[in-house]
C-alpha cells in the first residue's frame, strides 16, 4: 500500500536526501524553541576538552619528529611549541617582595605552618629555615655533610643526642627515658642499652662539635652525648653566648673543656641513667665544673656520684647559684653538710632519690642554708628519719615545702618538718601514709602558714578534721583540699546509680 502525503514520515527516512545542510541543522522543533537553551559546559567538561587538545598536539609533534625527510635537518621551531603550552605558568607575585618583607610575614604566622610554607618553592624553603631557632637532629649525616648549616643558618638551640646514637632504627621497639629515646633489639643487654659501640666515636663527635662551633657562634643552648674534652673546648672557644648546656654520658675529664664558657648559666649534667648508659661523675668532675663555670645560676646533677667535697666546691665557687637539683644521686654519706656553703641558694630539689644521705653526721656539723626558700621532694624514699632530720636542719629557714609522691612519709617522718619554723606554703600530694593527726600536729606549729595544698592523700579523711584545724583553714589565704580521692569520686557519683557494684545493671528480674 502506498503511503499518503498526509501520513507521518518514518523516523529513519531522510526527508531531503539531497540537502546535507538541512540534515546537519539539528534545531529543535518550533514548539520547543521557547524552552530549549544551550547547556553550559561544566569545569570537568572543559578540562577534558583541554586535555584532549593537548594530547592531539603532543601526538602531532611526536609524529612530525619521527617522519623521515629528504631535506637537511633544520633548527626546531621553538615558537610553534611555545604557542601551545601544556601547562600555563601562573605569575609568582611573591617574587615582587623582598626577603625582608617575606621574613616579616612568615614570622607572624604560627610555627605549625612553617613546614607547609617551606614546600612552596626553594626561596620559601630558605626563608623559613632562617626563622627556625630550635632543632633536634636525628641523623648525624645532617651535621657531617653541612646541610644543617645551609638549611637552618640561625639556630640558637641545638640537640644532638639522637644523632649521636647509632642504634638500629628498624627494630620497632622504642624505649624513652626523659630526654633519651633508644631503639632496642636482641643485641641489647641489661647492662645498658647504650654500650660502648652504641655511640659515635669520640673523634667523629668532636669534629661535628667543631663544625657547630664555627657555624653557630651565637648558640645559646646545646645538648650532646658522649662528648670529650676537645669537642667541648671548641664550643667554649667560639660560642661566647652559650648559656645552657646539657651533657650526657661524659666522664670527669671531659668537664675540663667547658672551663672556657664564661657566660654559662644553666647546666644539666647526666652521668648515669639506669638501663641506658653509665659514666662516672665524681668529686673531680664537680670540682672542675665549679672552677670553670663560676656564673652558674641553675645546676642539675642526674645520676652523679660525689661527696661533701664536690658539693662544697660548687658552693664556694658558684656564688650566683640559686637552684640546685639532684636526680637519682649516688652521693656518699655526709654530702648534705656541703650545702651550707651555697650562700645564695634559693631552691633545692631532690627527685627520684633512693636515699637522702646515708650518713649525715652530727647535727652541729651540718650548717644551714640561710637564703633557702623552697624545698621540693618528688618520688623520693624518705623512710630514714636521721637523714630526713638532717635535711630539715640544713633547710631550717625554708619558706615553701613540696612533698610529691614520696615513699615512707608517715606521721613520724612528717613531724620532723616542724624543725622548719618559717614555712608559709605547704604542698602534699600522693602521700598515702600520712594521716590527719600527723598533718595537724605540724600545721598548728607553723604560725606563718598562708597556703596549703593537700591532694590524693587517701589516708586523710574529711570527717576527721578537728575544730582547731578548721579554724586554721579559715585563716589561710589559699586552700586546696582534696585529700581523699575515693570519697570525692563517690560524692560526685551520688544519684547516678554508678559505684554500687553493678546493683543497677545486674539485678535479677523478680517474678
Amino acid at each position: 500500500m502506498s503511503q499518503s502525503p498526509e501520513s507521518p514520515k518514518s523516523p529513519n527516512t531522510n526527508p531531503n536526501p539531497n540537502s546535507d545542510q538541512d540534515y546537519l541543522n539539528l534545531e529543535p522543533p518550533p514548539s520547543l524553541k521557547s524552552k530549549w537553551k544551550p547547556k553550559a559546559l561544566s569545569l570537568p567538561d572543559i578540562w577534558v576538552k583541554e586535555q584532549a587538545l593537548k594530547h592531539v598536539i603532543y601526538n602531532m609533534q611526536q609524529q612530525f619528529s619521527r617522519t623521515p625527510s629528504s631535506s637537511p635537518p633544520s633548527e626546531p621551531d621553538v615558537t610553534s611549541f611555545q604557542s601551545f603550552p601544556l601547562d600555563p605558568i601562573e605569575p609568582d607575585y611573591s617574587s615582587l617582595l623582598s626577603d625582608v618583607v617575606l621574613l616579616g610575614i612568615f614570622s607572624k604566622l604560627p610555627v605549625s605552618q612553617h613546614v607547609s610554607n617551606s614546600l612552596v618553592c626553594k626561596r620559601w624553603l630558605y626563608l623559613t629555615g632562617r626563622l627556625v631557632q630550635s632543632l633536634k637532629v636525628k641523623d648525624w649525616s645532617f651535621i657531617s655533610s653541612g646541610r644543617v648549616f645551609n638549611r637552618f643558618p640561625n639556630l640558637t638551640d641545638l640537640d644532638l643526642v639522637g644523632s649521636c646514637i647509632q642504634m638500629p632504627k628498624d627494630s620497632g621497639v622504642l624505649v624513652t627515658h626523659k630526654t633519651v629515646s633508644v631503639y632496642v633489639d636482641t643485641s641489647s643487654t641489661f647492662a645498658g642499652f647504650l654500650g660502648k659501640t652504641a655511640l659515635l666515636p669520640l673523634n667523629v663527635i668532636d669534629t661535628g662539635l667543631a663544625m657547630v662551633a664555627e657555624k653557630y657562634p651565637n648558640l645559646r643552648r646545646l645538648v650532646v652525648i658522649g662528648a670529650s674534652e676537645e669537642g667541648l673546648r671548641q664550643i667554649a672557644v667560639r660560642c661566647y653566648t652559650l648559656q645552657e648546656l646539657e651533657l650526657h654520658c661524659c666522664g670527669d675529664l671531659a668537664l675540663k673543656g667547658i672551663s672556657g664558657i664564661k657566660n654559662l648559666q644553666v647546666m644539666k649534667l647526666i652521668g648515669s641513667v639506669n638501663g641506658f648508659y653509665y659514666s662516672t661523675i665524681s668529686d673531680i668532675g664537680l670540682t672542675l665544673l665549679a672552677q670553670g663555670c663560676k656564673r652558674l645560676v641553675k645546676l642539675e646533677l642526674c645520676g652523679c656520684e660525689g661527696s661533701y667535697d664536690g658539693v662544697k666546691a660548687i658552693g664556694q665557687c658558684c656564688q650566683m647559684l640559686e637552684e640546685l637539683s639532684f636526680y637519682d644521686h649516688r652521693m656518699d654519706g655526709g654530702w648534705l653538710a656541703g650545702l651550707s656553703y651555697c650562700s645564695n641558694l634559693k631552691t633545692l630539689k631532690l627527685k627520684s632519690c633512693k636515699s637522702t644521705d646515708t650518713s649525715p653526721g652530727a647535727d652541729e656539723h651540718l650548717g644551714t642554708c640561710l637564703t633557702l626558700e623552697e624545698l621540693h621532694l618528688q618520688q623520693c624514699h624518705i623512710r630514714d628519719k636521721q637523714s630526713v632530720k638532717a635535711l630539715f636542719l640544713v633547710c631550717e629557714n625554708v619558706r615553701a615545702i613540696d612533698f610529691r609522691n614520696c615513699w615512707g612519709l608517715d606521721d613520724d617522718v612528717f613531724s620532723l618538718a616542724s624543725i622548719c619554723r618559717r614555712v608559709k606554703v605547704l604542698s602534699v600530694e600522693g602521700c598515702s601514709l600520712l594521716t590527719i593527726k600527723g598533718l595537724e600536729s605540724v600545721l598548728l606549729s607553723w604560725k606563718e602558714l598562708q597556703q596549703l595544698r593537700v591532694m590524693s592523700c587517701n589516708n586523710i579523711k574529711d570527717t576527721e578534721v578537728t575544730p582547731e584545724l578548721a579554724t586554721l583553714f579559715s585563716m589561710l589565704k589559699e586552700l586546696k583540699w582534696r585529700p581523699d580521692s575515693q570519697s570525692l569520686l563517690l560524692s560526685n557519683l551520688v544519684g547516678t546509680g554508678m559505684g554500687k557494684k553493678g546493683g543497677r545493671f545486674f539485678q535479677r528480674s523478680k517474678d
